[in-house]
């Protein structure tokens, strides 16, 4: 029992110090151009993904549509998005990034990359490499499978 208690005191610290300083180390780039780093990738995927909808977004980040279009409202603001009239169905809207918002994003993902290469580079590729693998099989195991769980509870 004592071993566990450490090693909560230990997950608890590496949360508060490490998780939380990664995401804002990671989200700050975007923050220089008044967006959440969740707006950021947001606008990273309808770049990526030309034509994409509203509900497709959601759909991808397993979230409902209002968060989304929460998140939506600022690049709506910003003039980083617009939308498109679908031809085919002119009641159904596609999701566009303008110029503005593809220089924003090249801007913010080329800030991240610089970021993150330093990390690497300190802490070297071989252990990033390991570290972000064993990241990934927690995430797998642990977090997505109690997401899975909860999901089976529901239904």
């Amino acid at each position: 029992m004592a071993n566990e208690d450490q090693l909560l005191d230990k997950a608890i610290n590496i949360y508060l110090t490490g998780l939380k300083g990664l995401e804002s180390f990671i989200s700050e780039p975007a923050s220089e151009y008044n967006l959440s780093f969740e707006q950021f990738l947001i606008l990273r995927t309808i770049i990526n993904h030309p034509n994409i909808k509203l509900m497709d977004i959601a759909e991808q980040r397993q979230v409902t549509r209002s968060a989304v279009s929460r998140q939506l409202r600022v690049l709506f603001q910003q003039k980083y998005v617009e939308q498109k009239a679908d031809p085919a169905d002119r009641r159904r809207m596609f999701l566009v990034a303008t110029s503005k918002g593809k220089d924003v994003e090249t801007k913010i993902w080329q800030k991240i990359n610089q970021r993150f290469a330093k990390w690497v580079q300190i802490y070297g590729e071989r252990r990033a490499s390991q570290f972000l693998a064993l990241f990934e099989d927690f995430n797998q195991q642990i977090i997505q499978g109690n997401i899975r769980k909860k999901e089976r509870e529901n239904d």
